[in-house]
């Protein structure tokens, strides 16, 4: 079952990502690191597997960046 936006989101927020707004549905997930990720749809929508690879993966960016 896949995860919901606000799922991913919350997931973002917890590692330190902060959310600006874009255009439409489209919120830029930013990290101190460079690190980002865009999510569409609304918070309730189930997310797409592209979506919930972006934001792992934006993770692991943030973490390995925030380590050097």
């Amino acid at each position: 079952m896949p995860k919901k936006i606000r799922e991913l989101e919350a997931s973002l927020k917890k590692a330190g990502f902060v959310c600006i707004p874009g255009k439409g549905s489209h919120r830029k997930w930013w990290h101190s690191t460079g690190a980002l990720a865009v999510m569409s749809g609304k918070p309730g929508n189930d997310a797409r597997r592209y979506q919930e690879r972006e934001v792992a993966d934006a993770i692991r960016d943030a973490q390995e960046k925030s380590k050097h």
